[in-house]
């Protein structure tokens, strides 16, 4: 059997206004993009904070547009968007 090169992977992204991702249709940021931010903002936690703190404003008036009535709870768009963050390097590193 003749394989050709493998497909790039597609990268997790949020499908606005849902703010689902658009690979795995999982609530964004899936499992997959948290580890490729994670990875991106390695050596820059507080970055990856702010970027999702302006993500988060985004959604929460994306989601609520959609939902007026029975929007996300406050508490649980911070669990998915900030609370999954790294606080601090592990002891050991650079």
């Amino acid at each position: 059997m003749v394989t050709g090169p493998a497909a790039p992977a597609r990268p997790h992204l949020p499908l606005r206004p849902l703010w689902l991702c658009r690979v795995c249709a999982a609530p964004w940021p899936c499992a997959t993009a948290r580890l490729t931010l994670v990875a991106e903002y390695a050596d820059d936690r507080i970055a990856l904070s702010i970027y999702l703190c302006a993500v988060l404003h985004e959604a929460t008036a994306d989601l609520y547009r959609l939902h007026p009535d029975d929007g996300p709870e406050p508490t649980a768009l911070f669990a998915r968007f900030l609370a999954w963050v790294p606080r601090r390097r592990p002891m050991g590193g650079p």
